[in-house]
């Protein structure tokens, strides 16, 4: 599992020498991935914030997640991620967006969407975007850290592919 302190340092390190600046859309994660983030000493130079939105009427509201996808998608699914991190983008002004959407459990999970399935969407204002699903093993704790995790090593890659 990727170590989210030190994803978080790349991850402000290579917003900085880009002049960009980053806002999260998290449900699953309840603010884990901006607690990394603020962690780190000067992050506020390049993160704007993160919209927790762990009802599906908060990612409508404040997110824009269209009620549409909820109701045929579900919250934890490519769509409602994408429409998250969209949400994110559109709700900061900022140059990259983030978004994770899961089940951890003990509740909740079903045989399609078990508990440990996670997605994640990564956008920027460009117009590029990426989605991932992953399913994630532990209890409650561990699935939030590695999506969490999962969520700023992610950014790093989708800004590493993006190289300008």
């Amino acid at each position: 599992m990727t170590d989210a302190p030190a994803a978080a340092r790349e991850l402000l390190r290579l917003l900085a020498a880009r002049g960009m600046t980053l806002a999260c859309a998290e449900s699953c994660t309840g603010g884990l991935v901006a607690a990394a983030l603020t962690d780190i000493p000067g992050a506020s130079r390049v993160f704007w914030g993160s919209v927790v939105s762990y009802a599906n009427a908060a990612k409508e509201r404040l997110l824009g997640v269209d009620p549409k996808t909820i109701a045929e998608r579900g919250a934890v699914s490519r769509e409602c991620a994408r429409e998250m991190a969209a949400g994110a983008l559109e709700a900061s002004g900022a140059d990259l967006a983030v978004a994770v959407t899961g089940i951890a459990g003990p509740e909740g999970g079903s045989p399609g969407k078990p508990v440990g399935t996670v997605w994640l969407a990564w956008a920027a204002s460009g117009g590029d975007s990426r989605e991932e699903k992953r399913s994630f093993e532990g209890d409650r704790a561990a699935i939030r850290a590695a999506a969490a995790a999962r969520a700023l090593a992610g950014a790093v890659e989708f800004l590493g592919d993006r190289r300008e």
